[in-house]
């Protein structure tokens, strides 16, 4: 079982999955319990009908024990729509805007937007050489063949900081890179996000103690690209924490709390959800087929003591209320409740196509579905840890939006030009298990076409 989950978590951890969305199971008889945790809020369900109803279908179909949808206009508080339990069992409390999710690769934008802070002050040049802060990184290698050897050679030019932000580094994921390489990166730990208990031990006795450990094991290993040459889903945004600890002058998680979430009031989110939270923390749910099974159940939950080190790029737990607090401060060009974090120029700049020349990025796989961009998707970017529209799409997202998914589940968007945000809250793997992102896009613009 340990060995099933571990590949089924990795394999989610994508930011949706590495395939097409599955298919609905056939219609059938809604469980018994199902209506009545499928009760909506009734602002909510006047202010966002179709959100609303999108979730109290989930819920009553079983798709998901709960979820929490959070939907705001430029300018606005958010309306927040939910349904459900944060799990399964019928003791659990009703899912709500406070509720504690996993985001997973949700954490990649704050970390990208923490970066441009330090931009901004000067303290990072986006084309500036990532071994001005992490020696290890000078002189690296390239493979050569990468499907029999570690052989490499010298890499046609330095890892820079815009290639850490937009996974244009050379850099692998766990789940995504192969062969030797793979090898290493489990041989060193190269893990970075906690899954379940089942196999964090595993997981965590092979990875460094700390994330200056972490980024100078990472520098050891050759790349699977000349940097600035490919787009390819990676380790670069937890490295990148590393390099904000190193330019800011302290640790990444306090930076995190000090300079957006205490500013934001951001009360919810961290790498740990300490003793007082625990009980709003809801389940994570996997797939083995489809018997749908608890990966990491809320009363034992890795999250529930503190992680190797901070997860850059897969690491927070959030509630709708917080998550939607940090969209609205980018949607505000930086600003929110009198509290400034970011000039609107570099707001713009963060949520711009930020890749190297000739670097072309068509979505990860599964993405494009999940955000309801079938058909023709529409010329795609990306900026600071996240996808750019470079073109909108008719009825949905409009082009500027900025944002990202998480692997269990999670999903958070800002559409400037359309002037509304959206936060999708919900624990499950893989998400591309249910069209869940695509749903609630659709459900959002058609609230707003009213």
């Amino acid at each position: 079982m340990t060995n099933r989950l571990l590949l089924a978590a990795w394999t989610a951890l994508l930011p949706l999955s590495a395939g097409a969305a599955a298919p609905a199971p056939a219609p059938g008889p809604a469980p018994a319990v199902a209506p009545a945790r499928a009760i909506v809020p009734a602002a909510a369900a006047e202010a966002h009908p179709n959100l609303a109803a999108l979730a109290g279908r989930y819920v009553f179909e079983d798709k998901v024990p709960g979820l929490v949808f959070a939907a705001g206009a430029r300018g606005e508080p958010a309306e927040f729509v939910a349904a459900g339990r944060i799990a399964a069992d019928p003791q659990a409390p009703p899912a709500d805007a406070d509720s504690l999710w996993r985001i997973y690769s949700m954490t990649k934008p704050i970390t990208g937007i923490a970066a441009m802070m330090l931009v901004e002050q000067g303290k990072l040049r986006l084309d500036q050489p990532v071994s001005d802060f992490i020696p290890a990184f000078a002189g690296m290698k390239v493979l050569t063949d990468p499907d029999k050897s570690l052989a490499a050679r010298p890499a046609a030019r330095a890892i820079t900081i815009r290639h850490l932000l937009t996974h244009t580094a050379g850099l692998g994921y766990h789940f995504v890179t192969t062969g030797p390489l793979l090898r290493e990166y489990e041989r060193l730990g190269i893990l970075p996000a906690a899954v379940g208990p089942a196999v964090e031990p595993k997981m965590r006795a092979a990875r460094p103690e700390s994330l200056e450990a972490f980024a100078n094991r990472v520098a050891t290993l050759p790349l699977i690209a000349d940097p600035g040459t490919r787009w390819s889903y990676s380790i670069g945004l937890d490295v990148l924490a590393r390099v904000i600890e190193v330019a800011s002058g302290m640790p990444f998680d306090q930076y995190l709390r000090t300079r957006i979430f205490d500013p934001l009031d951001m009360r919810a989110t961290g790498f740990t959800v300490p003793a007082g939270a625990a009980g709003r923390l809801a389940t994570n749910y996997t797939y083995l087929g489809e018997i749908r099974v608890p990966i990491d159940p809320r009363a034992t939950s890795v999250f529930l003591k503190p992680p190797s080190f901070p997860y850059g790029g897969a690491g927070l737990v959030s509630s709708a209320r917080d998550y939607d607090r940090f969209l609205q401060m980018l949607l505000n060009g930086g600003t929110l409740d009198g509290k400034r974090l970011l000039k609107p120029e570099t707001v713009r700049l963060a949520m711009s196509d930020l890749l190297p020349p000739g670097v072309r990025f068509t979505g990860a796989p599964g993405m494009a579905g999940a955000l309801g961009l079938e058909g023709k998707p529409p010329a795609l970017g990306f900026g600071a840890g996240g996808m750019v529209l470079l073109e909108g799409v008719p009825g949905g997202l409009g082009k500027g939006s900025f944002g990202w998914a998480g692997a269990a589940g999670t999903l958070a968007f800002v559409d400037p030009a359309r002037g509304v945000r959206l936060t999708v809250m919900a624990n499950y793997m893989p998400p591309a298990k249910w069209p869940l992102g695509t749903d609630a896009l659709r459900a959002l613009y058609a609230d707003a076409a009213r």
